[in-house]
């Protein structure tokens, strides 16, 4: 067993990275639409993270039902947190969620 935690301790530690860069994105994202709804363009450059992924984050929060569609602004829809989104931010679960988007 432990020549085994050795031989996958590197893919162990880089998936974990991942998963930290995930929620502190995700975190950043939900953080900005408590404020209000936002465009895609409008949240990467508040948050600094690049456009295609806020899009791919909020693709993955409409799923689950915790972000929803707003008015349009211009070409972009705006996006807000549902009630879900709110509740599901609220909590002290941050170990107990620990899928990765």
């Amino acid at each position: 067993m432990k020549n085994l935690r050795n031989a996958r301790k590197e893919w162990i530690n880089r998936t974990l990275a991942m998963v930290n860069v995930q929620k502190k994105n995700l975190k950043a994202i939900k953080g900005y639409l408590k404020e209000g709804s936002g465009t895609v363009p409008q949240i990467a450059e508040a948050t600094r993270i690049s456009g295609d992924k806020v899009l791919w984050y909020i693709a993955a929060l409409k799923k689950y039902g915790e972000v929803g569609e707003s008015e349009k602004d211009g070409s972009y829809f705006r996006y807000m947190l549902t009630e879900r989104g709110l509740v599901e931010d609220s909590g002290d679960h941050e170990d107990s969620s620990s899928e990765a988007v």
